[in-house]
């Protein structure tokens, strides 16, 4: 009988998912099966985050209630997913999908997709206007491994301008993000050069992967594997000399996405990666 219930309480450990040791840090759903790779959040009321899938996944953005359940989905016109990255949110309810996922640092046709609120639209379908940009100081396509710095997966709004934090691809890995600017409306543009700074020199935790700031604007946040960085009263005129506090989350997932769902609360998901992940995460900042 001793040996029944000591395998019963085995079997029941083996099915439960592991949980994070981090009490900041709370599960709130595991994420339908079709979003394995998430890579943006958008936060606007109420139980529910709209959602998108990086390279090569639909054309679509999907609403997801804090139980995991798949609410809506729109198929985004004029828009390719060639590698959405992540998601922004303007001040009069627009949503702005980052399409310049770029691991090799061989992409020419990098392109932000301006968006109506989604909160609002009928039917399934929702119009996109495009933002076609270029880094102008990449010459190279793809650059040499050293000087892999273009591939980007994290910005925000601020002001009539998209701010732009590269994810560094580098060999030898050396943590520095490049930090770009584009004005928020649509047409072409060769982006801004701010300067750049560095997260951190372990290659498995620095990248950065999402941004997102708070509604006040007083804090910034950027997303790492398991670990964050926060800009607290960011100076948008000197970012490149913004101090940076590292948060480790003590959950070291592929943590993609980030999102304030209010002044002291961030939204985070990860994607699947084999038996971890895609879940979506409720932060209380202290």
């Amino acid at each position: 009988m001793l040996l029944l219930m000591a395998f019963g309480s085995f079997l029941s450990g083996c099915a439960q998912e592991p949980q994070p040791q981090n009490p900041q840090l709370q599960v709130l759903s595991k994420l339908p099966s079709k979003l394995n790779e998430n890579s943006g959040l958008a936060y606007f009321k109420g139980e529910q985050v709209w959602v998108i899938e990086d390279n090569g996944n639909r054309d679509e953005i999907y609403a997801v209630n804090f139980s995991g359940e798949l609410v809506k989905s729109f198929r985004v016109k004029n828009a390719i997913n060639k590698d959405w990255e992540d998601l922004a949110q303007g001040p009069n309810g627009e949503l702005y999908i980052g399409d310049f996922g770029n691991n090799d640092n061989a992409r020419k046709d990098l392109a932000i997709y301006l968006l109506p609120s989604p909160e609002t639209e009928k039917g399934d379908k929702i119009e996109a206007e495009k933002i076609a940009f270029s880094f102008p100081e990449q010459k190279d396509f793809p650059p040499k491994a050293k000087k892999r710095l273009y591939d980007t997966e994290a910005f925000l709004y601020h002001q009539g301008f998209f701010y732009l934090f590269t994810k560094n691809r580098t060999k030898p890995f050396s943590g520095e993000s490049l930090i770009y600017r584009i004005p928020a409306k649509a047409g072409k543009y060769e982006a801004e050069y701010l300067g750049s700074f560095v997260t951190c020199t372990t290659e498995r935790y620095c990248k950065i992967t999402s941004a997102a700031l708070s509604p006040s604007g007083k804090l910034l946040v950027l997303m790492g594997y398991g670990k964050m960085w926060l800009i607290e009263n960011p100076d948008f005129s000197a970012l490149p000399q913004s101090n940076l506090k590292m948060v480790d989350l003590l959950w070291p997932t592929q943590m993609e996405s980030v999102c304030f769902e209010d002044e002291n609360t961030l939204l985070i998901s990860d994607e699947q990666s084999q038996s971890r992940g895609r879940f979506l995460y409720r932060y209380t900042l202290k």
